[in-house]
């Protein structure tokens, strides 16, 4: 078996790079050879598109200096020089510099690319109060006369309207603005976004002051967010001037309101962050955000080709988690965690004032889903003042039913206040089995589901009697693998973890057994944590231990979650799922698990729209949902073999057996 490799360009990806050089002040040599050494060194990375600060081949800071012609002219030729540089390293790269046309100054970003200076982009907006002097040296892009400029014989497109393109990957478009531009209300890179630019790069020298590297950084991440693309921002470094500013050199690349990269600050060294930007990723955003595209506008640009070097995607810069529902930081972490209990509390809350419910039935089972679901209601019936007696707990033990997880389920009930109810299924299950013809000591899917669907009966007759409503427990991920049973633990009148996906279910239960409960109330959490996730519907095994466990039949949810996210919220094609899934589960699984548990996600996915289709309500949490009247809308009879066949086609590729 080969591994599977891809290009960056195969999977719409390109590897970006903002660089805050060491620079000294007026010394273009100095500040043209810091900058060579560093595309040497990117260009060996697989870089393929760089981006220097504002004015980094002079400095910002050089003041009356601009006016030198000897200045400026150094700058030109350095220039020149980049524009060698590009061709011999392959990458394309924007610099600042001075440019002088019609009689005025500007403060331009130049991009050049394959040996050629492209297009010369001037700063729209020149600051030039408190410590800011711009104006007495530059003229703005709106005092632009000509759309081009003229250097040795040679026409290059000059104005605020360019756009640059790359011809082999069409959905990669850079726009340029340059400091100022971007804290204005109105920014360049807004209009540039509607015109289709989905790599927004800002040139600055931006000083730092107290409290200015976050508000840059929420500048950048929002930025990039509402204009769904990348925006990348390069700053200058502490060689500049020191006689009354510090500049940090605070150099950030952001995704779609995501920071995926930035350096430190204060480095008089050569500093650079680099990141693998995901065009397909911002090109599918924007086909689903119906506002962006009513936002699109007709305008004057001009746009500019240049063709991306390419290089194999072995290793990604940029984030990759084997959780993507759940964040890294504990920190974070915690504080979804309680939004999310306070979004289903809510919900459910709202749902009992509506109907006039002051009972509630739910099915508990020592699970991490039903527990979930019971500390909700709990904390519902909380919020609108409910005595949690009106919560009717249900144990309804059954073939399979463990020790372990009946003591779990009626401890937890006990110690939470709710009233509690334990309903043995056996004997009305096995006279099913004698109505319908059933042989009981055979355990198929008719045995499993006959069960599940007592359950479910009992539970709803339980509402009708108290006056109640019945909390559903199934999640998210359940959902999307259609591993519920239908018209049984798939119906209920409210669904309160339908919007949690399975990885994030435990470490909610985790969660309250640290920061909400203590003491025997925390323990049983922990346990039921620690517990195998199975149905119980198949006989313990001999020593009384869960025998029927749910990962080895449809696999772990550790990865469905991740194909989840991969598939529904991002809209990847199967084999950039199986890309990303290698790289994030290198050392956990092995490429033939991965695509065996992929195809399996893929064909339940497909075949389990109908349960999706007729999903009681439940409250949206995330960017993924799968509510028939919300987010997800799919016809039932849809075929996955468009998917099947392109993870096929891997398979012989990399030299995986059929499975």
């Amino acid at each position: 078996m080969t591994q599977f490799t891809k290009n960056l360009l195969e999977l719409d990806f390109v590897r970006v790079a903002v660089v805050s050089p060491e620079v000294r002040v007026a010394d273009v040599d100095f500040n043209l050879s810091t900058i060579e050494a560093e595309i040497h060194r990117l260009a060996g990375q697989g870089c393929q598109l760089a981006i220097f600060p504002e004015l980094c081949l002079t400095g910002y800071t050089c003041g009356d200096l601009f006016f030198q012609e000897h200045l400026l002219a150094k700058a030109r030729a350095a220039v020149k020089k980049i524009a060698r540089l590009s061709a011999g390293s392959g990458m394309a790269l924007v610099v600042g510099s001075p440019v002088s046309s019609d009689g005025r100054l500007f403060n331009c970003a130049i991009f050049v690319a394959a040996g050629e200076i492209l297009g010369i982009v001037p700063k729209t907006y020149l600051p030039n109060s408190r410590e800011f002097y711009e104006e007495r040296w530059f003229s703005s892009a709106f005092d632009v006369i000509s759309e081009q400029v003229t250097w040795d014989g040679v026409a290059i497109p000059f104005g605020a309207d360019l756009l640059f393109q790359a011809e082999n990957l069409p959905g990669c478009i850079v726009g340029l603005e340059i400091c100022e531009d971007a804290w204005v209300a109105n920014p360049p890179s807004g209009q540039q976004a509607l015109q289709g630019a989905t790599i927004l790069a800002n040139l600055s020298a931006s000083p730092e002051i107290l409290g200015k590297e976050d508000y840059r950084r929420e500048l950048v991440r929002a930025q990039s967010g509402r204009c769904l693309a990348a925006y990348v921002y390069a700053s200058a470094g502490p060689g500049e001037s020191s006689t009354d500013l510090v500049f940090s050199g605070h150099s950030l690349l952001a995704e779609n309101g995501m920071i995926l990269a930035e350096n430190e600050r204060f480095s008089f060294a050569t500093d650079s962050v680099m990141a693998d930007i995901d065009i397909g990723r911002l090109l599918n955003e924007r086909r689903q955000n119906n506002g962006f595209a009513d936002g699109l506008i007709e305008s004057h640009r001009r746009m500019i080709s240049f063709a991306l070097r390419d290089a194999a995607a072995d290793e990604l810069r940029r984030p990759l988690t084997q959780t993507p529902f759940v964040p890294r930081r504990e920190e974070e972490r915690c504080r979804r965690c309680r939004e999310i209990f306070d979004l289903q509390t809510t919900a459910l809350a709202k749902r009992l004032r509506h109907t006039g419910s002051v009972n509630a039935v739910i099915g508990v089972s020592g699970g991490l889903d039903s527990t979930l679901a019971l500390l909700v209601t709990a904390h519902a019936f909380d919020k609108i003042e409910l005595n949690r007696d009106g919560i009717m707990a249900v144990t309804m033990p059954g073939f399979g039913t463990t020790k372990r997880t009946r003591n779990n389920a009626t401890e937890l009930a006990g110690i939470l206040g709710c009233s509690l109810k334990e309903i043995p299924i056996n004997a009305a299950v096995t006279t099913h089995f004698q109505d319908i013809g059933h042989d009981p000591d055979r355990h198929d899917i008719v045995f499993e589901n006959a069960q599940a669907r007592e359950r479910t009966q009992i539970l709803m007759d339980l509402a009708n009697q108290n006056g109640g409503l019945v909390v559903g427990t199934g999640d998210l991920s359940e959902l999307a693998l259609g591993w519920c049973t239908y018209n049984a633990d798939h119906m209920s009148m409210y669904g309160v973890n339908a919007g949690v996906p399975k990885t994030l279910v435990r470490y909610l239960v985790e969660w309250c057994a640290d920061k909400v409960f203590s003491g025997k109330a925390s323990d049983i959490l922990r346990d039921i944590c620690a517990t195998p996730v199975s149905p119980e519907l198949l006989p313990p095994d001999a020593n009384g231990e869960i025998e029927q466990k749910t990962e080895e039949t449809i696999g772990p949810y550790l990865l469905h979650d991740f194909f989840l996210y991969q598939v529904v919220r991002m809209q990847f094609a199967p084999g950039k799922v199986f890309f990303l899934a290698s790289r994030a589960f290198a050392g956990t699984y092995d490429p033939e698990t991965i695509m065996k548990w992929l195809e399996n996600f893929y064909r339940r996915f497909f075949s389990q729209q109908f349960k999706r289709s007729c999903l009681p309500d439940g409250p949206k949490i995330g960017s993924v949902a799968l509510s028939p009247r919300g987010d997800w809308r799919m016809p039932s009879d849809a075929s996955p073999d468009l998917w099947l066949q392109e993870l096929a086609m891997i398979k012989d590729e990399i030299g995986l057996q059929e499975s």
